[in-house]
């Protein structure tokens, strides 16, 4: 699953109020020993949301609608209709905002959400003991994908508010860098055990994952359980010292009375640095949707890999992620999250390039496709982890859940746009199939990384700055005269 992440320094130069950029911390009636035992229990709340993302979306959940006679648009649904969805966020902030309980609204929400999962299992025992068009199983599984994420996209802007409230600024990259290591670890033990057993059972595949689908929603209300011990936050808290406790030196001190009224005039549309954070997620987004959910199609259709390769490779992605999180996590916090994913991004842009060469020789089997998959899991540690944090950097401190599922929305539409065209291109001669639009996804990804030069991130260097620190002499000169133009733009 190209699933996933993080978590900021010093301001280069003080921003004005109205753009709101300035990211909140935790409010400070929480106490630190409340703040470290909520940390630990969300880090556990990770752990097993892993298990249950594991199993009912990625290769798992893909090969069982293979082995069910899925179309490639349909497998091409499964990451369209959970990205389509986002476009309800904007009524979840809005919701959750006139809540008096972060921990309450996420636990109505996810937890029917997880619950939906148990009807594909009494489908699958329908399926198995009546045997009808294995197409029936299909449509029920798409819907009840459809409806799931329908309602935890309610809940998305919520949890992330929760975790911005509770999560010390300057510790965000460190914490967010640890938890997602425990989910990657988990997913690296985990997808093997679970797609052996699935191949293994005797009943067949399709019973197979009814039993892991099983044990995947026991772990999603375990996580939930998790939460129970998490500081709850009111959203209707003042946030006034939060945002005095955030803010800069050499920022001009605001009562609570201005502040309130100066947040009712920003508008997110007044707002010029997250319009163009905005138009690099939502670019960025329809780019690597254009190509991700068709890797596993790639290796399970046309390679004819059995499974066992594919979730051997899923878990050298999760084991390169997890080694990579923490060193990621820690040059973001020294860093920010900006120059990590200009740099890291163009990593990420060109592997699909590396796919084009693969096939299903013995090198490719041994060699060139588990190198693809470390790079992924190693490159996508930092893209995941800075994506979720310079969110958190960019949106203001009042309401930002707003901020949040507007971004979700955004990413999600031009997702599955992305999604869909890549099913439809695939097919198209011209093209020449899933290599040919691997190539396109690459192409695309590059451009779409041009306007995040142009978007300000609080306490982050400039890329410029990044390079000239990790290269020296005639290197470090030819560099800074050979990007000039990209330092005058930013």
């Amino acid at each position: 699953m190209e699933t996933l992440s993080n978590p900021a320094l010093e301001i280069l130069e003080p921003l004005p109020v109205s753009t709101a950029v300035l990211p909140p911390e935790p409010l400070q009636k929480i106490s630190k020993q409340s703040i470290r035992t909520s940390l630990k229990a969300s880090t556990l709340d990770g752990i097993f949301a892993a298990i249950f993302t594991s199993i009912t979306s990625g290769v798992l959940l893909t090969n069982f609608l293979l082995r069910l006679g899925a179309s490639p648009i349909e497998i091409g649904m499964l990451s369209s209709l959970p990205m389509l969805v986002n476009l309800l966020q904007p009524i979840g902030a809005y919701i959750a905002e006139r809540t008096t309980s972060r921990h309450l609204y996420c636990l109505w929400i996810y937890g029917p959400a997880r619950l939906i999962w148990l009807i594909l299992l009494l489908g699958i025992g329908w399926f198995s003991w009546s045997h009808p068009n294995p197409h029936q199983l299909v449509s029920l599984t798409l819907g009840l994908l459809f409806l799931s994420h329908i309602v935890g996209a309610l809940g998305s802007s919520s949890w992330l508010s929760w975790m911005t409230a509770l999560v010390p600024h300057r510790l965000r990259g460190r914490y967010f860098g640890r938890r997602n290591s425990a989910a990657s670890l988990t997913i690296l033990i985990g997808v093997p055990l679970l797609g052996f057993a699935v191949s293994a059972w005797p009943g067949g595949t399709i019973e197979g994952y009814g039993l892991i689908l099983l044990l995947g929603v026991v772990a999603g209300l375990v996580s939930l359980s998790c939460q129970f011990f998490m500081v709850d936050v009111n959203p209707q808290f003042p946030t006034a010292t939060a945002l005095a406790s955030s803010k800069p030196e050499g920022f001009p001190a605001l009562d609570p009375a201005t502040l309130e009224c100066q947040s009712t005039k920003v508008s997110i549309l007044k707002d010029s640095n997250f319009l163009r954070f905005l138009l690099y997620f939502g670019l960025w987004t329809f780019a690597v949707n254009l190509s991700a959910p068709f890797f596993n199609l790639y290796l399970l259709d046309n390679l004819a890999l059995d499974l066992t390769w594919v979730t051997i490779y899923a878990s050298l992605t999760s084991g390169a992620n997890l080694l990579m999180l923490l060193f990621w996590g820690k040059l973001a916090d020294r860093l920010g999250n900006r120059p990590l994913l200009l740099l890291v991004g163009i990593l990420v842009a060109v592997t699909p390039l590396f796919w084009v060469g693969a096939g299903a020789d013995p090198v490719s089997r041994w060699l060139w496709l588990p190198l693809i998959h470390l790079l992924t899991g190693g490159t996508w540690a930092a893209i995941d982890l800075c994506s979720n944090n310079i969110q958190m950097e960019v949106a203001p401190v009042e309401h930002p859940s707003t901020y949040f599922a507007i971004a979700a929305a955004v990413a999600g539409v031009c997702g599955a746009l992305g999604t869909t065209a890549g099913g439809e291109l695939a097919q198209l001669a011209p093209i020449g199939g899933l290599p040919g639009l691997f190539a396109l996804s690459a192409g695309v990804r590059l451009l779409a990384l041009f306007p995040l030069v142009f978007v300000r991130e609080p306490r982050s260097q400039s890329v410029v700055h990044v390079l000239q620190n990790l290269l020296g002499g005639k290197q470090r000169a030819a560099l800074v005269q050979a990007v000039g133009i990209t330092h005058s733009a930013q």
